[in-house]
């Protein structure tokens, strides 16, 4: 295969993995888009049903029609705007359940990917779009194995840490190169070798590797630690 075979075909994968990622962005704003819906139903029904309660037991007159009224308004309001999960704090995400480990992940990173530079908002959305298919194969992964050991080292200590030590860095000096790259070369190199290393982790999950997982001894190099970015 030539270079430009080589440069075509990952191009192509890179296209093919960001349309997937829209997509799955599309499918969760539907879902929660839903989850809202149902939930303010839900409230307002609850509220109807508790003045039609009251209303058989003793008159709420004008005032308390309008007082349901703008109850109804303020609840609806409400749910509509609250955000609906709270991610996890990054320090936090090394206690987070196995099974829900990449889910909890993802959100994270989406808090984290405005301040981040545009190349690694790109390598962010390809990082969630593993984690959504690492998620299932944990569902069964036993907690106390070595390889969920493995998973959880890299996903709730070595990622976070990497997104910590690049906010560390003044944002004027993150475009300045020292000895040879700056701060966002750096954090762009890390996240792809993070990228590939869930990638590697899927494929021996999906293949039921669970030894070389655990036993392959490769922890991954942060190189912005080996540079003295953070």
């Amino acid at each position: 295969m030539s270079d430009v075979d080589r440069q075509i075909a990952a191009a192509t994968e890179f296209l093919d993995r960001t349309r997937d990622r829209a997509v799955a962005r599309r499918r969760r704003g539907a879902t929660s888009i839903a989850k809202r819906a149902a939930l303010i139903a839900g409230a307002d029904l609850a509220i109807i049903v508790a003045t039609i309660i009251v209303g058989w037991i003793m008159p709420i007159g004008m005032g308390g029609a309008l007082l349901v009224g703008a109850l109804l308004v303020a609840v609806t309001l409400l749910l509509a705007f609250v955000r609906l999960d709270t991610p996890v704090a990054p320090e936090k995400l090394a206690a987070v359940p196995l099974k829900a480990l990449p889910s909890k992940t993802e959100a994270w990173l989406e808090t984290q990917r405005p301040a981040l530079p545009a190349p690694a908002q790109s390598l962010i959305d390809g990082i969630g779009l593993r984690l959504e298919t690492l998620q299932p194969q944990l569902a069964t992964l036993d907690e106390q194995q070595p390889a969920a050991f493995e998973v959880r080292k890299l996903l709730g200590e070595q990622l976070p840490e990497l997104l910590r030590g690049y906010a560390r860095v003044p944002e004027p000096l993150r475009k300045v190169e020292r000895n040879g790259k700056s701060p966002d070369a750096q954090l762009a190199e890390s996240l792809k070798l993070i990228d590939a290393e869930i990638g590697e982790m899927t494929q021996q999950l999906a293949q039921g590797d669970l030894d070389a997982l655990a036993t392959r001894g490769r922890f991954l190099e942060i190189k912005y630690r080996d540079d003295g970015v953070a």
